[in-house]
């Protein structure tokens, strides 16, 4: 299911080639192969029209950039919280959570995290931890940098519960073109700090819940980076 960083052992010969050719040049994620794959093709067949080719190179250029997958390297230490996806802080407040979470009917701090089409889409385990619930809500497409589209739009849910008790809530929100929301989390899955967990496609938005009275670490205007910027410290 996940994607880690390699280990300094595959750090030599062919593998540090490999692992220098990902740095430049990110791997596609699994689920945005046939988006790459079928205007590429459709390129090569109609290579002698270049009416044809030309739009469809495009298309699968744009399709290649927009599911990339870069490693990442999660910081170390118990009890972080790092963003679960690349994009701009757009929210840093505290809201009743979703039900489907089970973390109260209380305000809980709250960071939402927006992404344009030019950032990358994989999802990130924002904290260590057993997967409680994963639970999908259909709903509108309104513009996921909008407030009411923590409630409006189309959202899957996910709780994880950290070894040490708290739990965190991890919210991936559809957006105003977006109309797939994948989560391969399964409810008694251990995830592990910064692996790939899911993908949504195309522009939206992730919204974390964390434990009454932690104080987030980012502010609104701040970009994220997936699986590395610090968004809380629980301990």
């Amino acid at each position: 299911m996940a994607r880690r960083p390699k280990g300094p052992d595959a750090r030599t010969g062919v593998g540090h080639l490999i692992d220098l050719f990902n740095q430049t040049v990110p791997p596609i994620h699994p689920r945005g192969i046939p988006f790459v794959a079928a205007p590429a093709a459709v390129a090569v067949l109609g290579r002698s029209k270049p009416w044809i080719s030309r739009p469809a190179m495009a298309l699968a250029g744009a399709s290649a950039l927009f599911f990339r997958h870069p490693s990442r390297v999660p910081p170390t230490g118990a009890g972080l919280v790092v963003a679960p996806a690349d994009g701009t802080i757009a929210i840093v407040d505290e809201m009743v959570p979703h039900p489907e979470l089970g973390l109260g009917d209380q305000p809980l701090p709250r960071i939402c995290t927006f992404l344009s089409v030019f950032d990358v889409h994989v999802q990130r385990v924002p904290i260590a931890g057993r997967v409680l619930s994963v639970v999908h809500k259909p709903g509108e497409f309104l513009s996921a940098d909008l407030p009411e589209a923590s409630t409006a739009n189309e959202r899957t849910s996910m709780t994880i519960a950290t070894p040490e008790g708290p739990q965190v809530g991890v919210v991936q929100i559809a957006g105003l073109i977006a109309r797939r929301i994948v989560n391969d989390a399964e409810v008694g899955h251990d995830l592990v700090l910064g692996d790939t967990y899911g993908l949504i496609r195309f522009g939206s938005r992730v919204d974390v819940f964390l434990p009454a009275g932690t104080v987030p670490k980012v502010s609104v205007g701040q970009r994220a980076i997936g699986a590395e910027t610090v968004f809380a410290d629980l301990s």
